[in-house]
């Protein structure tokens, strides 16, 4: 029996995957949460910190394939310094390196439609296509299904679209809910991921996939309304903003900004499948009416989650994507940094660099321990145990990281799990924000280096 190890296996996709395929392969349910279903007693579940690379690589061993389903995960720290973007970009090149040095078969992701026009792409969709990019910048094969709105029970859009119809009896749409697309039901997906495992015609092949009716995202409202018996009044207006609309969604569905924002973005795009893709499902069309009936009416798989093991409360994270028009490696970025850091603060901080490790000095004073961890090391990323200092509260707890990513077209630097010594709100207002001026004016050092 081939194995597949999902990340992302407790959201709506990945249950409905172990739900289906818990018989026919194998699984490896990865999920930073404890969990033992009794339901699927079959699966394996994987404790994981996808941020950790060491971490990720272990829970992969043994696997055949990859199914990744992670998006703009929750914030697993107090604070979170870093957009979803450049969170997602982490979080692919750590799968893809582990995938690499497991050696698995094949990675199997589900994307977005992408516009013709890169320049039309929104922050949600270019995250998307730079983490199908990650992916396949390794050397195990990438097969990216592009996708638009899932219709299914459990599943984060269609969810929001029914609380709207519960909640407004009058709904003015802005001039994205116009836009075109071809809503894809559930069953039909997990029948083209099932299609896709080992199928050697899809590596390295990104295929457009929709269901059997195009219509707008207004249509899809009016639709839901009516079988759902709810006699709802729906139009547009010109004058909604996107922020408005992203407001607006999140007011009426009860959800977070942050949770809406890449739907709603996503969906001023026409998401229709364009034509000559490179290869064609041999899956059966599902009608609309029939999806969102299931939807309604039908529970989704139940996969219950335990509490981890209490945790440290004041943790930080700190994921910087920085520009590299000069083309230099992780290494050589992680051994500067120090070098640039006192010129910043006019030679008042210092820095002493030993084989083994990098310490910030303020009138003697350490700052910050920073152990380097060779072993773990390479060109493509530096690797650095916070081990001390006046302003780390542990020194056994966090993690500093420099690596390349995408080819080398940018650098990532991250501080993860980082506890801090002073005050949570004196920290939070003084050096949480000197880190990301200093990241920032790094970004502009790096900027100007030629290539290498």
């Amino acid at each position: 029996m081939e194995s597949i190890v999902i990340a992302g296996a407790t959201g709506f996709i990945g249950r409905w995957f172990i739900h289906q395929f818990h018989k026919k392969y194998k699984i490896i349910a990865l999920s930073r949460s404890k969990v033992k279903s009794e339901t699927y007693p079959d699966v394996e579940w994987r404790s994981v910190d996808l941020y950790s690379l060491s971490s990720t690589t272990a829970a992969l061993k043994g696997a055949d394939y990859g199914l990744y389903l992670v998006h703009s995960m929750q914030p697993s720290t107090r604070l979170n310094q870093g957009s979803f973007e450049d969170t997602d970009l982490l979080l692919a090149d750590n799968f893809g390196r582990a995938a690499e040095r497991c050696g698995l078969r094949q990675i199997v992701f589900i994307g977005g439609i992408l516009p013709k026009q890169t320049s039309d792409y929104s922050a949600h969709l270019k995250s998307r296509y730079e983490t199908e990019q990650t992916l396949a910048s390794r050397t195990v094969p990438v097969t990216a299904i592009r996708a638009g709105i899932i219709v299914g029970p459990g599943g984060s859009s269609f969810n929001i679209i029914e609380k709207l119809v519960k909640r407004l009896p009058v709904m003015a749409c802005p001039q994205w809910c116009k836009s075109p697309s071809q809503p894809i039901d559930i069953t039909t997906m997990l029948k083209i991921l099932d299609e896709s495992f080992g199928n050697e015609k899809l590596y390295n092949k990104a295929v457009e996939v929709g269901g059997a009716n195009t219509l707008t995202y207004m249509e899809l409202l009016g639709k839901t309304s009516c079988i759902m018996h709810r006699k709802r009044f729906i139009f547009s207006v010109p004058f909604f903003t996107l922020g408005f609309s992203k407001l607006w969604v999140a007011l009426f569905s009860n959800s977070s900004i942050a949770f809406v924002s890449p739907l709603i973005e996503s969906l001023r795009h026409d998401m229709r499948i364009k034509p000559n893709q490179p290869y064609a499902f041999t899956h059966p069309e599902v009608d609309i009416d029939e999806s969102i009936r299931r939807a309604l009416h039908e529970n989704a798989p139940n996969i219950e989650r335990r509490t981890s093991a209490k945790e440290e409360k004041n943790t930080v994270r700190s994921v910087q994507r920085l520009a590299n028009p000069g083309n230099k490696p992780a290494a050589w970025v992680a051994e500067a940094y120090p070098k640039w850091l006192p010129t910043l603060f006019k030679y008042i901080l210092k820095a002493r660099s030993t084989k083994d490790e990098t310490s910030f000095q303020l009138f003697g004073v350490k700052l910050l321990r920073l152990k380097y961890v060779e072993e773990r090391s390479d060109q493509e990323r530096k690797l650095f145990f916070i081990v001390g200092g006046i302003l780390s509260k542990r020194g056994d707890h966090g993690w500093l990281e420099f690596r390349s990513v995408l080819g080398n077209r940018y650098i990532v630097a991250a501080i993860h799990e980082f506890v801090p010594a002073l005050p949570w709100f004196l920290y939070r207002y003084t050096q949480a924000v000197i880190h990301l001026v200093v990241m920032k004016r790094f970004n502009t050092f790096l900027s100007n280096q030629s290539v290498s």
